[in-house]
């Protein structure tokens, strides 16, 4: 049975593909050819991938990017698509799935929705689910920046506190738009944000994200 993790691997894989490696994604100072050079380094090379989380390794991630950013595009498409390694834990079908299924449905719409033509995507309910469940987990970790405090709220009444303050900051939309949100995307998120007109605008400008 496919997982929700391949299938938005193959998705990312064949949406970098129709855009080109030229084209412009949600990725601040990303194109399509430097996105997919970070999800193979971030899969196949964890020497230099620690470097986005530590310091004494942005050197080497940085190198070792920029090597997997003068690659082929083509190439790149295909080590996204056949997967990691086989000695790599990402070959673990359940790391795959906690590791991977966020970090391929968000860079997905960082492709589709930086082309002026993108349009809403309907996603299922179990998948729907499963994001949410992931966000309930990460939501503190992933809204720690927030300038105010801030709740994620489904169309059904369930939150998530993401960070605690005062005023409270309150977003509802589809767990998909918002870990978009909640992820530093929130120009792009299809959500409803109420609170305090001054703390709003504040969330809506930092820099939210892990």
């Amino acid at each position: 049975m496919s997982t929700h993790a391949k299938r938005e691997r193959l998705l990312l894989a064949d949406l970098l593909e129709a855009a080109g490696p030229d084209a412009t994604t949600l990725c601040e100072g990303w194109n399509a050819r430097d996105l997919a050079a970070h999800v193979v380094v971030r899969e196949r090379r964890p020497d230099a991938a620690g470097g986005q989380l530590l310091g004494p390794l942005r050197n080497r991630l940085e190198r070792v990017q920029g090597e997997y950013v003068a690659k082929p595009y083509e190439e790149l498409i295909q080590l996204i698509r056949t997967g990691p390694p086989r000695m790599s834990p990402f070959g673990i079908k359940q790391l795959d799935e906690a590791a991977n299924t966020v970090e391929f449905y968000v860079h997905a719409e960082d492709v589709r929705r930086a082309q002026p033509d993108w349009t809403p995507r309907e996603l299922d309910k179990v998948f729907s689910n499963a994001l949410w469940a992931r966000l309930e987990k990460g939501a503190r970790m992933m809204g720690r920046r927030s300038p105010a405090g801030l709740v994620l709220r489904r169309p059904d009444g369930q939150t998530a506190v993401a960070h605690r303050g005062s005023p409270v900051v309150t977003v509802t939309g589809e767990p998909g738009e918002l870990l978009l949100f909640v992820l530093g995307r929130q120009e792009a998120a299809r959500v409803e944000v109420e609170g305090d007109k001054e703390a709003v605008d504040k969330v809506q400008r930092s820099k939210l994200g892990m």
